[in-house]
């Protein structure tokens, strides 16, 4: 369907609100479309759809599965295929709730025949280091979106920020150049649009704004026509939802580079040796808490042929397979590994460990890099270890099968 349709993310709920007013304002003919998910103890989801004036409707819709984002699948869609053959709408808002993770609910929307133009996480840059050190669940600050929601307050912020390739960042006084900074170093290639809360209402629209622009494929100057430039030919198609995911991916994903301004550093280590594992699970604690945020892959000795995958927020750990190193996997198996995989591990490839490394990177205010990186160089294999082998390195205790689950 060619209604365009442009999600809004994040846990800033004042942000988020000014950040959707702004594109209703700004885009003639929107609409935002959103499910509250705060009354779904009650057994409900309630949906609201409004423009720049006001609610248009509103309507409840039943739990499915005691899930409030499963009744939040099964009615968006059909909704917004509703407002793409009424004709009249020219811009789908979807503003996500505060917990929902905009990957999900973009896959959803592209899944339902329709077009994902733009996403976007809405940050108050004050909030940015409280956010990312809030370990709490979910469930216990009233945010679960399931029974079964397991999630905390700081891994699912994480997400929000760096799925989305637009960040919509409000003005805020008690921002300073260390927050923005913050935000610059977790998500570099992000393009950051300024907004004012509370937004303007000054009844004039600008289809020109950096933030209508950022999101619909447009160039400033172009015609006011969602997905169109001047010129009348089709704009970029968007955001591409498969590349998105492909993104995400711990082999490939893009991580921040080196950084260290405005007291806040992030910490590139790469290393080709593998991690003896029970040093390095002695060392969790430390590596985790020494930073806001840090992310990256890395290998064990003992399981050489598992890409684990590090993510750590809120001063909680989450380590997962993430599957084979493509070093471990035969030949003929490579034609099924999607081409951005391939291509990542390429670009890294070691003579003798393939695409087997240790990237990780950590990011936060005050890093302490050099007793980081010693504490990280403590935990791979002595000279010794390395040169026993892999016969070797198997017979030791799997101290990661606990987190693992295996």
């Amino acid at each position: 369907m060619s209604l365009p349709v442009v999600i809004v993310a994040g846990l800033h709920a004042a942000a988020r609100r000014a950040t959707v007013a702004r594109l209703l304002a700004d885009v003639p003919g929107s609409v935002a479309l959103h499910h509250d998910l705060a009354t779904a103890a009650a057994g409900t989801v309630v949906r609201t759809v409004r423009d720049a004036t006001g609610i248009l409707s509103a309507g409840e819709t039943p739990l499915v599965n005691d899930c409030a984002c499963c009744a939040l699948r099964e009615d968006l869609v059909p909704e917004l295929r509703r407002l793409a053959e009424g004709g009249v709408t020219r811009l789908a808002v979807v503003e996500l709730w505060d917990s929902v993770e905009p990957r999900t609910m973009a896959e959803v929307v592209a899944a339902g025949g329709l077009t994902v133009t733009g996403v976007v996480t809405a940050v108050d840059p004050a909030l940015l280091l409280p956010c990312l050190g809030n370990g709490d669940d979910l469930a216990d600050v009233g945010l679960a979106a399931a029974a079964t929601d397991r999630r905390t307050v700081a891994d699912t912020f994480a997400r929000q920020l760096e799925y989305a390739p637009v960040l919509a960042v409000v003005a805020s006084e008690e921002a300073d150049d260390q927050d923005h900074e913050l935000l610059a170093q977790l998500h570099p290639t992000a393009r950051r649009i300024p907004i004012r809360v509370p937004a303007p209402v000054d009844g004039r629209a600008d289809p020109h704004s950096a933030l209508a622009c950022a999101l619909l494929g447009r160039e400033a100057g172009s015609s006011d026509a969602p997905g169109r430039e001047a010129s009348g030919r089709e704009a970029p198609a968007g955001f591409d939802v498969e590349a998105a995911a492909a993104a995400q991916h711990p082999a490939c994903a893009l991580l921040p580079a080196e950084a260290d301004a405005h007291g806040v550093g992030t910490f590139v280590w790469r290393r080709r040796r593998p991690f003896h594992p029970e040093r390095l699970y002695a060392a969790l604690e430390d590596l985790t808490c020494v930073a806001a945020r840090s992310r990256g892959r890395f290998w064990l000795a003992d399981k050489p042929d598992v890409l684990l995958h590090w993510d750590a927020a809120g001063g909680a750990l989450c380590v997962e397979s993430a599957g084979p190193w493509l070093a471990s996997l035969p030949d003929a198996a490579w034609d099924l590994v999607p081409p951005v995989r391939r291509a990542a591990a390429a670009l890294d490839w070691h003579p003798e460990h393939g695409d087997r490394c240790q990237h990780l990177v950590f990011t936060s205010p005050g890093l302490d890099r050099d007793g980081l990186a010693s504490l990280l160089e403590s935990c791979l294999l002595t000279d010794a270890e390395y040169a026993a082998g892999r016969t070797a390195w198997q017979q030791w205790p799997s101290a990661f099968d606990t987190l693992l689950e295996v």
